[in-house]
């Protein structure tokens, strides 16, 4: 039961879906893609947005008195005439909640979320588009560039996109005006993402209004917010950009620190564009 004070008006309950697994396969190495159906897809529906998602539901293996643990993924694809949802989920061995269930789905396996969510989708308008991300953000960058080669423009689009090792590459939808590169952990396992903020620092901008795209883990997208919003003078309205997770804390723990992380991020911003003022 969910208590209220007469100040805080009571918290909506959110919708929740039960669905079933139709099938898993293989990508990589450490995705494994996973194919959700059910009859209560029906009313299921993905908007405009390129980086929708949806929250799996998972009981704690721990503490069966808590309630289910959200886990938020990506859909990399909704096809509503089967009325299958196509999540990709990355598998640390037994680590976490969703990787050991997607690893060990069967068909008919139930599964509830919440959702969808998102906010992003590609400024057709924009002169050129950035995408950036790991493991965690590939789902949304494909999606993305799906959604670019459909709008038909020519616009340059630079991809940079850092995964283990080239086993980890997917097949991915290349617009005309896309350059995809490829950044693999291995070659620099002390400094991971390091790769992704030397290649944004080091890329030759094109002219004219960016639409960039960069989430994966909160350190690397701290640095290259930084160097778009102070160095590079982009307005937040032309970015999309946000830590997914953060390495060495759990998704509840993050989920507990990401506003105070935020507000530290962005209170350090002002004060960096106040000094060039």
């Amino acid at each position: 039961m969910t208590q209220t004070t007469d100040s805080q008006p009571p918290r909506r309950e959110r919708k929740v879906t039960r669905v079933q697994v139709a099938r898993t396969e293989q990508l990589t190495p450490t995705v494994v893609r996973v194919v959700l159906t059910g009859d209560e897809l029906a009313d299921f529906s993905v908007g405009e947005y390129t980086d929708h998602y949806v929250k799996l539901l998972f009981p704690d293996p721990d503490d069966t008195d808590l309630p289910e643990r959200p886990r938020a993924y990506t859909v990399r694809a909704w096809d509503t005439a089967a009325m299958e949802l196509t999540l990709d989920i990355v598998v640390h061995g037994d680590e976490g909640l969703a990787g050991p269930w997607a690893s060990g789905a069967q068909p008919g396996d139930e599964i509830g979320f919440i959702g969808p969510g998102g906010a992003y989708t590609p400024d057709a308008t924009a002169n050129w588009h950035l995408l950036v991300g790991d493991e965690s953000a590939l789902p949304a960058i494909a999606v993305a560039l799906e959604r670019i080669a459909e709008i038909g423009t020519a616009a340059p689009v630079h991809v940079f996109l850092e995964v283990e090792d080239e086993r980890e590459h997917q097949e991915l939808t290349q617009p005309a005006g896309a350059r995809i590169t490829w950044l693999h952990r291995v070659d620099r396992p002390e400094h991971p993402g390091a790769a992704l903020v030397e290649a944004v620092r080091t890329l030759t901008f094109p002219e004219g209004a960016v639409h960039a795209f960069v989430h994966g883990d909160a350190d690397f997208v701290r640095q290259i917010r930084r160097h778009l919003r102070v160095d590079r003078g982009i307005d937040l309205d032309r970015l999309s950009i946000s830590g997914y997770w953060r390495r060495g804390r759990t998704d509840e723990g993050w989920r507990s620190e990401k506003r105070d992380w935020n507000r530290e991020v962005e209170t350090e911003e002002q004060a960096m564009l106040q000094q060039q003022a």
